[in-house]
């Protein structure tokens, strides 16, 4: 806790005073450019991955960057989701998931979440494709853990982009054109973002200048076309 109240120290000290204005601003009401819902994983940092200053990102966690169907209200997701569609008027909305995924590894490995009801229970929101892929995934012994966590990580994304699209505030929102959708991959160890390609069908670098680079800590030494 030391370590918390040191940073709040530094911060009236000197980051607050160096932007009085920005706060002043945001203190009479916020526009965000984006709704980022991502994991609630303690590594996964948008603000920072993103360099974005207080009042850009709506963030949104949920174990394993889920969106649960607006129906399932006790998560808090679906009004997130709804206040910033209809309220704020947010034009983009990113569901991000991320690498090292413990929900997603709880996904692959369910007997080590058996103590865990609460999480067992919330994962059911990753949706029969998750479990369809678990099961497949199980059966490929070709396929290192890794590369099976990887795959389930980027289902996952599509999966929730599905489910996104569900929300009546995003339905209303893409059929009148005022809003976006975008699924992200973050890999923690190279700080780099893949984006899905709807049209192609698979995950892209985000920056189009990394389309040869290694952007993937699971993938070294492979190169993205």
């Amino acid at each position: 806790m030391q370590k918390l109240i040191d940073g709040y120290a530094r911060f009236r000290s000197n980051v607050f005073p160096k932007q009085s204005g920005l706060f002043e601003k945001l203190a009479k009401g916020q526009q965000p450019q984006a709704l980022f819902i991502c994991c609630s994983d303690s590594r996964v940092v948008p603000e920072v991955v993103m360099q974005c200053e207080p009042g850009t990102l709506f963030p949104c966690r949920s174990v394993g960057n889920l969106v649960p169907p607006p129906t399932e209200t006790a998560s808090g997701v679906a009004a997130t989701i709804e206040y910033a569609i209809r309220v704020l008027r947010i034009p983009d909305v990113v569901i991000c998931g991320h690498s090292d995924c413990g929900a997603m590894k709880g996904i692959l490995e369910s007997e080590k979440i058996e103590s865990l009801p609460a999480v067992r229970s919330y994962l059911e929101h990753a949706g029969p494709s998750s479990k369809w892929l678990t099961r497949l995934l199980k059966d490929a012994t070709s396929l290192s853990f890794e590369q099976k966590l990887k795959l389930l990580t980027e289902a996952n994304v599509i999966a929730q982009l599905q489910n996104l699209r569900n929300h009546p505030a995003v339905d209303d929102a893409l059929k009148n054109n005022t809003v976006q959708v975008h699924g992200w991959v973050y890999d923690i160890g190279t700080g780099g973002i893949l984006q899905f390609d709807a049209e192609q069908g698979c995950f892209r670098p985000l920056l189009p200048e990394e389309k040869t680079v290694v952007v993937t800590s699971s993938d070294r030494g492979r190169k993205i076309a």
